[in-house]
Order: C-alpha cells, then structure tokens, then sequence
C-alpha cells in the first residue's frame, strides 16, 4: 500500500469518527442542561434579553418562538387546522394559533411548495423542542387572522388601503402572506448563528438556516415567476420588503423581488443580497420589529398578540 492510500484511509477513517462523535453528541448532550451551559455573547440577542449574554438555550428558544409562527401559518394553509397539541407544550404561557383557514389551491405548484415547507417547518419545530428537552418554551398566543396581523402588515406596507388582506383567498395571496415570514426567518437564523458558543449547535443552526433559504427562494422565485403576468405581485413584495426596512432600523437590509440590474445585465433578484453577495443578518429585536408590526421596543404585538415565551423577547427601539 503507498502511503498516499494510508493517508487516505486515515483521513477517512478520522471523519467517520468524527461524525460518529457528533452522532453521540445529540443522543446524549443536547439536553437542556447541556444547552443552559452554554454561553454565548451577542450584543444583538443581549439587547433583546436586556442581559450581558444569552445562552444558546435562550437562542434555540427564540428560533422556536417564530418556528411555532411559520408551522402554523402552512399548517393552517394545507390542512386548514394548526399543528397538532403534541408539538406546542412547554415552559412559559401556552398559547393558541388561530384565525387560519386553508388555501383553495389552484396552482399545483405552488401546493406542492406548500405541502414540502409545511412539513418541514414542523419538524423544525419538533427538532428545536426535542433539542431543547425541558427548556423548550411553549408555543405563545399567534395571530394569523386575515383580519389581525395580516391585515395590519399589509395596509402598513400599502398593499392594501382599506379592507383586509386575506392570505388564504388565493395562491397569490398565500404567496405574499408567506413572503412576509420567509426573509426574516433567513435574516433571524443568519444573525443568530454567529451568536451560539457551540459548534454542534452551531451546525444544526446553519442547517436550518439552510432550509428557510431554500423555502424564502421557493417563495421569491415563483412570485417573480407570476408576477410577469400579473406585475402586482412584484410590487406588492416590493411593498413588503420596503415596510420590513422600515421597521427594522435605518440599514438598508432587505429587498423585493423586482429585476434588477447587474454586470451582467438585467437580472432576477430571487437571492436578497449586499454588494458582497452576502445575504442579510437581523437581531432578535429587529425580527421582532417585523413579527410585533412595531419599529419601538415592544414585548408584543402582531403575529404575537401577547408577546414570546423565553428569555429574548423584545423588539429594537428604532421610532
């Protein structure tokens, strides 16, 4: 055998043990005294706890926080029903999702997406919660009424003037009501993944942050899609992303899905970037800026008419 064969089997060898270990890293240290332990220092997350530091407990919790949020709205849009009880309990006030109903599909593509990310955001939300153990929070009061936050959202952002806005009445109407979470969930895991002290959490950070980048182009891409037949929905999302910036502070950290223009010509925007081609980062307060309808600190309000449970819970003074 030559010794460049050793030293490949070697180092296959070393990843093998190395996925093995963080195999056994999950089934025995992902408890909730094991995350409570570690400790992590985010000027961001620390501002929305009003504490020195957060643990990567209070971050996963936060992450649950908008989970139960976006589980629901996909749940209640395939099924008609919210999530099922088994995947709500926990520490803190347990509250109720309501105000949903399902979508008549009649683009079946667009069912098929919303089928695939409705499942996946309620194994997001059963992976946090048994991540979490004990720790994990309680699903909290959520508002996805036509009528309540939805409504609010879309007249602040000019999509609407007057009446409601009801995300379940169409594929284009569910396709902006979802366009209004998918963003932030990017932004929200980007930030928070610099803020965990672990590296194994680190990773199933990044992996889900995967996932909501996935779900966010799905969203992007078929509205850009429609919306060469029917250009109101560009300028709609359009509106939405320019009322998200707004809430969110003075940096320039979102954008809509109109064609845009680059070194190579007149292009799609279906990636939301920075001259670095670097997707955005948000704060917890700043996602809860957008997700309270609220640009002032705050502890409640939209989606979360009576607040978060867990330890990060207030939105970013930006009035």
């Amino acid at each position: 055998m030559t010794d460049t064969s050793q030293e490949l089997i070697e180092a296959l060898d070393a990843r093998v043990a190395r996925r093995n270990e963080r195999r056994e890293f999950f089934k025995t240290a992902l408890g909730a005294t094991a995350i409570a332990a570690a400790g992590a220092a985010a000027i961001g997350l620390a501002e929305s706890a009003g504490a020195a530091s957060v643990t990567d407990a209070d971050i996963f919790n936060f992450a649950l926080n908008l989970e139960y949020l976006e589980a629901n709205f996909y749940s209640f849009a395939t099924t008609g029903s919210a999530i099922s009880s088994d995947s709500i309990s926990g520490t803190g006030t347990l509250g109720q999702a309501t105000g949903g109903r399902a979508v008549s599909f009649t683009d079946p593509v667009v069912k098929a997406y919303a089928l695939e990310i409705a499942q996946d955001e309620l194994q997001h939300v059963n992976f946090l919660r048994g991540v979490l153990g004990s720790s994990g929070v309680a699903q909290p009061t959520i508002d996805l009424s036509p009528s309540g936050a939805f409504t609010a959202a879309a007249m602040a952002a000019g999509v609407i003037s007057s009446g409601t806005f009801d995300p379940y009445a169409s594929d284009e109407n569910f396709l902006l009501g979802a366009f209004i979470f998918e963003d932030v969930g990017v932004s929200a895991y980007k930030g928070a993944v610099a803020a965990i002290s672990t590296t194994v959490y680190m990773q199933a950070a990044a992996g889900i942050l995967a996932s909501e980048a996935y779900h966010a182009s799905l969203i992007r891409g078929t509205l850009y899609r429609k919306g060469i037949a029917t250009p109101a929905l560009r300028t709609n999302a359009d509106k939405i992303s320019d009322a998200r910036d707004a809430l969110d502070g003075t940096s320039d950290d979102d954008q809509g899905i109109s064609p845009t223009t680059n070194d190579y010509g007149t292009a799609s925007n279906i990636t939301p970037t920075d001259a670095n081609g670097i997707c955005y980062s948000r704060s917890t307060g700043q996602v809860l800026n957008i997700a309270f309808l609220n640009k002032a600190a705050a502890t409640k309000g939209g989606f979360f008419p009576n607040g978060l449970n867990g330890t990060v819970t207030t939105s970013s003074d930006n009035a």
